[in-house]
């Protein structure tokens, strides 16, 4: 009679390690019982090289006083984890430092990590061998980023009842988010907490793009600041808006030469502003006051003019600047990118559904990633994918209560329940029993243990 085989029941360690590895920070927790905010820290996830090639890794960047020609090196690009020992030494003084906040014991750790979707197999494969035979954390699990944002309180986004707080966190039955951060935006529909893979769309344009455009239109109309990633990447955060009006602001602020121009000129005092750019020596940050005609002349007749203070300062006069910036999320055919705009992107990605599907999609948008924070970004997109939509369907669109947080506080959800932790993650000990191949069949969801 053949002897039946003993399946021992998995044990897990009882710190869950939560990781949101995105291109431009890394938001990283322990997860807890009932999770929050708090508990979640940011981290620069790259490396910073000075005038004195000093080198700065992760959270010290915060410590530099000087960003002048600061250069940065980020191990994640175009959306995609390709550079480990880059991460490694960012992630070494995160996780490994006695001192830091997030220290642990790999050994006695479980570890959830997001991707981006549609990461290829090989990349996958390198990360699985980084976390387990690098760092050798107990048990892991991988996710696609913008699915942990279905285990949110998807409902009080809308105005309606919390969920009870007693009950473990379940995913929201169907749900479409749109993730657009620091590499690219994503639009995500979610079944039941998993991503229906032939609907995934992808926008090619990110924060990075826009900050590099700003660069080059900032270059060429005042100071050369094509070395200067951080300074113009602070500029674009504080002046950038996404226009309601675009050609109408476009007309306000054109530069005519005959009288009607100048006439108009006047009309546009509230989309013309200046950026006083930081002084570094002083310890002063770049910041945004309200134009002044007259002084702009008096600095092009005598040069730098000195503040009340007695301050030098050094200005920079921003007008369609300001919204033609971030208007590229929504038509990168202005820099003759062919793709669609992010609306479009949202229809498209429909299209890869069963109409059946469509009216849950549109009721519940969830909208996360640092882009989303510019100032009439979701007014127009909310506008637009109205526009766009079947008109016998309901379109509710909302902003994540923190957009860049919001991927990992769904994941520590997820990891509060210890009974649903044990059935997504993968032990150490069963990674070396059936290897990296088995491993990326459980994660894609196509095999079984």
């Amino acid at each position: 009679m053949p002897r039946r085989s003993v399946v021992q029941e998995k044990t897990l360690p009882n710190r869950t390690l939560v990781v949101d590895n995105g291109a431009y920070t890394i938001k990283a927790g322990f997860s807890s019982p009932s999770p929050s905010l708090e508990d979640c820290h940011t981290i620069p996830n790259c490396l910073a090289r000075e005038r004195d090639k000093k080198v700065w890794v992760g959270s010290e960047i915060e410590s530099i006083r000087d960003f002048g020609e600061v250069a940065f090196r980020r191990p994640v690009e175009k959306g995609y984890l390709v550079n480990w020992e880059a991460e490694k030494a960012i992630w070494d003084s995160t996780f490994l430092w006695e001192k830091s906040r997030l220290h642990c014991d790999p050994h006695d750790t479980n570890l959830i990590l997001t991707e981006a979707p549609n990461t290829t197999a090989a990349l996958q494969t390198n990360c699985d061998q980084v976390v387990f035979e690098e760092y050798e954390f107990a048990s892991y699990s991988r996710h696609v980023g913008p699915s942990l944002n279905a285990y949110h309180d998807i409902q009080t986004l809308f105005g309606e009842p919390p969920r009870d707080s007693h009950l473990p966190a379940t995913p929201a039955e169907c749900l479409l988010v749109i993730d657009s951060g620091f590499s690219h935006s994503t639009v995500t529909p979610l079944y039941k907490g998993r991503p229906i893979q032939q609907a995934i769309r992808r926008l090619d344009v990110g924060g990075k793009l826009l900050t590099n455009y700003l660069k080059e239109l900032l270059s060429i109309r005042h100071y050369n600041l094509m070395n200067e990633e951080h300074l113009v990447n602070e500029a674009k955060e504080k002046v950038c808006y996404v226009s309601n009006a675009f050609r109408q602001d476009l007309e306000r602020t054109w530069k005519g030469t005959s009288k009607k121009g100048r006439d108009e000129q006047s009309n546009d005092l509230d989309i013309v502003v200046d950026y006083v750019l930081p002084d570094y020596n002083a310890g002063v940050h770049g910041y945004v006051r309200p134009h002044d005609a007259s002084l702009s002349a008096r600095v092009k007749r005598v040069g730098a003019m000195a503040n009340p203070s007695g301050v030098v300062e050094d200005f920079m006069t921003l007008g369609n600047e300001r919204f033609a910036v971030p208007e590229l999320l929504f038509n990168p055919t202005d820099v003759g990118m062919k793709e669609a705009g992010l609306p479009e992107t949202v229809l498209q990605s429909l299209g890869g559904l069963p109409p059946g599907l469509w009216p849950a999609m549109l009721a519940n948008i969830v909208v996360v990633g640092g882009n989303c924070l510019i100032d009439g970004f979701m007014e127009r997109l909310r506008t637009n994918i109205r526009q766009l939509a079947p008109t016998e369907c309901v379109v509710r669109i909302s902003k994540a209560t923190d957009p860049i947080k919001a991927t990992w506080l769904g994941g520590a959800y997820m990891a509060a329940d210890p009974a649903a932790l044990k059935t997504i993650q993968v032990t150490r000990q069963e990674y070396l029993e059936h290897g990296s191949g088995w491993l990326s069949k459980i994660f894609a969801g196509t095999s079984t243990r």
